[in-house]
């Protein structure tokens, strides 16, 4: 039961189209433009493909099209020039919510994860998606007081969110609140009744404070997907390991223990630096139909990873991406995308 009559939905909802933004020459991924840009030209081409509407940001359209070439679906694509600080749309993109039975945008506030990294422009994205009619000025809604970031929860469209403790309360976001005033908050905002705090997980090299969408996703029939680590050498074994113990003790609303889908940990893949890189199978996105799985070029875990995504969503498409270009700056498939729902926009915008 959801408070208030709001509905956080569920990312395999119904999407009208998937939010990206593409990279450019004065984002960090400057120094590697080609190799990214082929990774998108492939997502891109991948989903609409699969019959998915795309809503690309970028700084210039002739040279999006250049970078994302011939679709077999041009139709499905829409390009939107836009000032961006950098491509994560997860976390700068809409919140989706019904209030009762009308669609909303929830335009939440958007700091650098944390103070860590400059967002004057990503923080006014959704603000141009309005001023360019793509987000309904009618289905807007204005929640910029507050600092939420889109990969930091996970919500099963009944009223139930996943979160973790260490980003939300985390003191540069809103001030440190408690989990108390944050449940509060939760509930308001995007309906949820029942919020599961995961206190444990960490990747290295990961700049978000542990969002959940690197550890842990909500999946239907009361099911978490998570990651785990069997490898007891692991810098992240003892972590995950007191991660997966918290997740057999979360309850539903009803009082049942959740069913548990355990995701294996990409062997480590480091930087030029030798830093160790975020990889992780759980930052996939879902939609109604496709499940856009990202894959590391690792061909026992990446095939283990889709075999086991299907034990959660057994009428899905799995569609592997190799995303070993995007976690060179520490984010993966679900962070470059963001699910908008139907309603928020005409769907006269897009091509045909």
């Amino acid at each position: 039961m959801t408070i208030e009559n709001i509905r956080f939905l569920a990312e395999w909802e119904s999407p009208s189209a998937i939010l990206m933004a593409l990279p450019h020459e004065l984002t960090d991924w400057a120094y590697m433009l080609p190799e990214v840009h082929d990774c998108y030209a492939r997502l891109i081409a991948a989903m609409t493909r699969a019959g998915e509407r795309v809503i690309l940001l970028c700084r210039d359209r002739k040279e999006a099209e250049e970078t994302i070439g011939v679709l077999e679906h041009p139709e499905h694509l829409l390009l939107v020039e836009c000032d961006y600080n950098d491509t994560w749309t997860r976390d700068y993109g809409p919140l989706s919510v019904m209030r009762g039975d009308r669609p909303r945008a929830l335009d939440f506030g958007f700091n650098g994860w944390g103070l860590k990294f400059a967002s004057d422009h990503d923080n006014l994205v959704n603000l141009r998606l309005l001023d360019k009619f793509v987000i309904l000025p009618e289905q807007y809604r204005n929640e910029r007081d507050f600092i939420l970031e889109g990969g930091s929860v996970e919500s099963d469209g009944a009223g139930t969110v996943m979160t973790t403790t260490r980003c939300l309360t985390s003191p540069n976001r809103n001030g440190g609140k408690s989990k108390g005033e944050l449940n509060r908050i939760l509930a308001d905002r995007l309906g949820a009744s029942h919020v599961l705090w995961l206190d444990y997980g960490a990747l290295a090299g990961d700049d978000t404070d542990s969002h959940i969408d690197t550890l842990a996703r909500l999946a239907p029939a009361n099911t978490i997907i998570f990651t785990g680590c069997r490898n007891m050498d692991d810098i992240h074994f003892e972590d995950l390991l007191h991660m997966r113990a918290q997740l057999t003790l979360f309850r539903t609303p009803e009082g049942e223990p959740y069913n548990l889908v355990e995701l294996p940990l990409p062997d480590p893949i480091y930087d030029e630096d030798g830093q160790r890189l975020p990889a992780t199978y759980a930052n996939y996105l879902v939609t109604e139909r496709n499940i856009f799985m990202p894959v590391y070029g690792q061909e026992a875990n990446d095939t283990l990873a889709c075999q086991t995504i299907r034990i959660a969503f057994p009428g899905h498409e799995v569609i592997p991406v190799d995303c070993r270009a995007l976690i060179r700056q520490h984010g993966s498939l679900h962070c470059a995308t963001m699910q908008l729902y139907t309603g928020f926009f005409n769907d006269a915008i897009f091509k045909g």
